[in-house]
């Protein structure tokens, strides 16, 4: 079940991810199974930015498994973060969050709040919990106050 997807919003595609913006301010990414290059990063944050008309929202990831980037990719992907995010929660396969973790924040820590979660309730959670929790405007969530920590269960 997929608590945050909304059947009514369509998804904006891209080149290694899919994204929803949904009615609770979380942008929804769906990533693509394709090698994350420099250049292709660039282009995703030029798409999210259009999305979310540059300001930052709290992200979701769907993660899948995709070809390991190169270091230079690796270390651009990790400094891109702080531009269009706020949080970062990943719903993740076994074993593949602690390699991603590994190997994009092995050098410095990450410069949003991430975690990793099994499902996305737990995610929502987080989320609620960092909404609650954190009071520093850079990091506020464009939540509206009728909506916060309240999931939408749709058909």
């Amino acid at each position: 079940m997929n608590i945050l997807f909304e059947t009514n919003t369509p998804k904006i595609e891209g080149e290694i991810a899919d994204y929803i913006l949904n009615r609770d301010g979380i942008l929804i990414s769906y990533s693509k199974p394709v090698k994350r290059t420099v250049q292709n990063i660039t282009e995703n944050v030029a798409l999210v930015k259009k999305i979310t008309e540059n300001k930052k929202f709290p992200l979701l990831i769907y993660l899948c498994n995709s070809p390991i980037p190169d270091k230079a990719t690796r270390i651009f992907s990790a400094q891109q973060i702080h531009a269009v995010d706020t949080a970062m929660a990943m719903i993740y396969k076994p074993g593949l969050a602690n390699l991603i973790m590994k190997m994009a924040f092995t050098l410095q820590p990450p410069p949003v709040p991430i975690r990793f979660f099994p499902n996305e309730a737990e995610a929502w959670n987080w989320y609620c919990h960092l909404q609650r929790m954190l009071t520093n405007k850079k990091f506020y969530f464009s939540l509206r106050p009728s909506q916060l920590c309240v999931p939408h269960f749709l058909p």
